[in-house]
């Protein structure tokens, strides 16, 4: 299996939001940020790498019709939400909330000295109008120096349910660590530095980075750390 080719979405040239309790990163147009160019990858829609302040957070509003993921690096994030689920998420543990025809919920820093840090992952769903959900499972540390999948539209060997044709890794990498990721051909990844520095395709990463494939034949995703961190894998249809 030959190497993929990657193309780089540097982490300097995301949007940017700065509040009085909020410092977000977009790697796509959301919100105030529009970049014609930076309108989603297939079905990925939205990666925003969130900062929030002690005891600060998103107020209750709505969301519908998006697949909507939490990974909280940093802290403890408090999640409410209108089909009864919450709960207070930290590193290790990952939130899944089909949006269907309607959802609200809210989402606050649980700490009242301590920033709070997650990446927050939009998917449009392969159909509408469906039935809100909510689902969270702590994978501890399942990732730790292998892809452990997380969500899958399967929900196979225990991921969380999504309601699209994609396969969401995570996995922590310690330094000289390597990992492969076979890409079927059809398919397209997207790879997002959360933390860490990485090699991928004869590109240097760091955190914030992302890269991507999307060439018909395929190929392999082979990263080796040079410092230790987490990455997340999307593999999408």
């Amino acid at each position: 299996i030959r190497p993929a080719t990657f193309a780089l979405r540097a982490a300097a040239e995301r949007g940017h939001t700065r509040t009085a309790w909020l410092e977000s990163r977009h790697s796509f147009s959301f919100g105030g940020y529009l970049d014609p160019r930076w309108m989603g990858f297939g079905a990925l829609r939205i990666i925003n790498d969130d900062r929030v302040e002690p005891g600060a957070g998103f107020p209750t509003h709505g969301h519908r019709d998006m697949e909507i993921l939490t990974f909280v690096l940093d802290g403890a994030l408090e999640h409410r939400d209108s089909t009864g689920g919450g709960g207070i998420l930290v590193p290790g543990q990952v939130q899944v909330m089909s949006a269907g025809r309607g959802i609200e919920h809210s989402e606050f820093n649980a700490s009242k000295d301590q920033r709070t840090r997650f990446l927050q992952v939009w998917i449009e769903p392969a159909s509408t109008a469906g039935t809100a959900a909510y689902h969270e499972r702590d994978f501890g540390a399942n990732d730790r120096g292998r892809w452990c999948l997380v969500a899958s539209r399967d929900g196979r060997e225990g991921s969380l349910p999504l309601l699209q044709d994609a396969s969401v890794y995570s996995a922590q990498v310690e330094v000289g660590a390597a990992l492969f990721h076979r890409i079927n051909p059809g398919r397209r990844v997207w790879l997002q530095i959360a933390t860490g520095t990485y090699e991928v395709g004869g590109l240097v990463l760091e955190p914030g980075d992302g890269v991507f494939s999307r060439g018909p034949e395929g190929g392999e995703l082979d990263l080796v750390a040079r410092a230790a961190g987490r990455v997340f894998l999307f593999d999408l249809s």
